[in-house]
């Protein structure tokens, strides 16, 4: 069994669309980033690089290169599963946690959930997505940004799965 822990936070700003969970939320703001900036899907990509002793997204995803700009950040969680089927080991359990002031989130919660498990090619049951508040403390409480954790519990795949 091996664990990591990802963290990641982005500025909302106007004129962005909403992504977290790799699901389009309507709001007024988007969240900043290189990429499309979905902070849920960023934090349980590097919790599981951190698992499989990989680095951080940084190392993988520069925001210096520029073939990552804009790039839907399923992708990135896409690769990073590949990362992770190379090292042998497949998700044992996801729990994540998304705080945001603004939108209510608990409306997208199912479909987020959903398509994490989806993306990670685990049963829902593997997966859980909370989302919480700062009960208006601090640049989140006050609307500015949208922050989300992450922990993985990964496990070796068998060896007949890995071919060994």
């Amino acid at each position: 069994m091996r664990i990591g822990q990802g963290f990641d936070v982005h500025q909302l700003v106007p004129g962005l669309r909403l992504v977290l969970g790799g699901i389009e939320i309507p709001h007024d703001k988007g969240l900043e980033g290189h990429s499309d900036g979905d902070a849920l899907l960023h934090a349980v990509a590097d919790a599981i690089l951190g698992a499989i002793g990989a680095g951080d997204l940084g190392r993988h995803f520069p925001s210096s290169d520029e073939r990552w700009r804009g790039v839907a950040s399923d992708e990135i969680l896409s690769r990073v599963v590949h990362l992770m089927d190379e090292a042998g080991d497949r998700v044992r359990n996801v729990d994540a946690t998304i705080v945001a002031q603004a939108p209510r989130l608990s409306p997208f919660q199912e479909a987020m959930h959903e398509n994490l498990a989806g993306l990670l090619e685990v049963a829902p049951e593997r997966v859980n997505v909370k989302v919480t508040s700062t009960d208006h403390l601090g640049a989140i409480g006050r609307g500015e940004g949208i922050a989300a954790m992450a922990v993985v519990l990964l496990e070796r795949r068998e060896e007949e799965e890995t071919g060994a």
